[in-house]
């Protein structure tokens, strides 16, 4: 496999990263490049950042196989295969890894020594749909979307019947209850808590056009209220998200035209302050290296990386 990166631009600033704002301009660095890190997906999601092993995992979802990128020799190799069609990967407090599972229609949890638990497959008697990306809050409790997108059909899973909405859910960390926390969104997708867990946000991925909407934590961090749109995606197709510590949403985006591809950048307020131009479709991204301040940005067949002048929140 891959051993080396791929430095897209042979010119500092890489004029791929594009400010639309003043305020993306200091999350930036003028000598830093995108880089392709790696290769050979068929559809590449769920990156996550194992510091404690300066390793980069991501899901190539039809292939059904997890995929791990070394930091120290650049070497590309594969983590797991089967992996039920693995999705979204995040690592609890405790730095287990959690994944969304298209095949097996759950969230599971590796534990340290490599035996896979089941935290959640079914909900009042039925099964999940396909569990898509996922979160760990602070407090340990796992929030993830469940739309249908991997019972649809043979490519990212198996064809299925559809036994729940496509909710929202909070798993608890003591008792392993699962609730709804939102039911009434649009094919729910990719989400961040913000930097202080006050808000959630999730991208609504089968509303025209697709929205990013923003909840309020209320106080006890168990539930949600006030679900509004915090923008609106016009043309493109935001999936994936991630925070940094300014609250700034990082957005995988595409799907229409090359102009689309790669990642936009939103303030807080939910204004478009700047974009990563790719070579594809970015679906999800995450922070890591040393200092999270590495984004690595998972984009159909390749995993690309951008040093910047922030970091993600810690656990994104």
């Amino acid at each position: 496999m891959r051993a080396a990166a791929d430095i897209l631009s042979d010119r500092y600033p890489d004029p791929a990263v594009v400010a639309l704002d003043d305020r993306f301009h200091r999350l930036v660095l003028p000598l830093a490049a995108v880089e392709r890190i790696a290769g050979g997906s068929r559809w590449a999601e769920g990156p996550v950042w194992v510091g404690d092993g300066r390793y980069l995992l991501w899901s190539d979802i039809p292939n059904d196989r997890i995929m791990r990128w070394d930091e120290i020799s650049g070497q590309t190799h594969v983590y797991r295969h089967a992996s039920n069609h693995a999705n979204g990967n995040t690592r609890d407090r405790q730095g287990r890894l959690i994944t969304c599972e298209h095949l097996g229609r759950r969230v599971t949890r590796t534990e340290h020594d490599g035996r896979i638990t089941v935290l959640a497959d079914r909900y009042q008697g039925k099964r999940l749909n396909s569990p898509n990306d996922v979160v760990v809050k602070s407090d340990g409790s796992i929030w993830f979307t469940d739309p249908p997108f991997g019972i649809v059909g043979f490519y990212q899973g198996e064809k299925a019947e559809q036994e729940l909405p496509a909710n929202l859910y909070r798993l608890d960390p003591d008792s392993g209850e699962l609730d709804v926390v939102a039911g009434d969104v649009q094919g729910p997708n990719g989400l961040a808590f913000s930097p202080d867990e006050s808000r959630l946000y999730v991208v609504e991925s089968r509303a025209r056009p697709r929205n990013v909407l923003v909840f309020d934590v209320q106080p006890g961090g168990r539930t949600l209220a006030g679900g509004r749109v915090l923008f609106d995606a016009q043309d493109g197709t935001p999936d994936g998200l991630r925070v940094d510590v300014e609250g700034n949403l990082w957005c995988g985006w595409g799907m229409g035209t090359p102009e689309l591809d790669g990642v936009r950048v939103f303030s807080p307020e939910g204004k478009l302050i700047g974009r990563i131009a790719l070579p594809e479709r970015c679906a999800n991204l995450c922070f890591g290296g040393k200092h999270r301040n590495r984004l690595f940005m998972a984009s159909c067949t390749s995993i690309y990386s951008l040093y910047v002048n922030t970091q993600g929140v810690a656990g994104g």
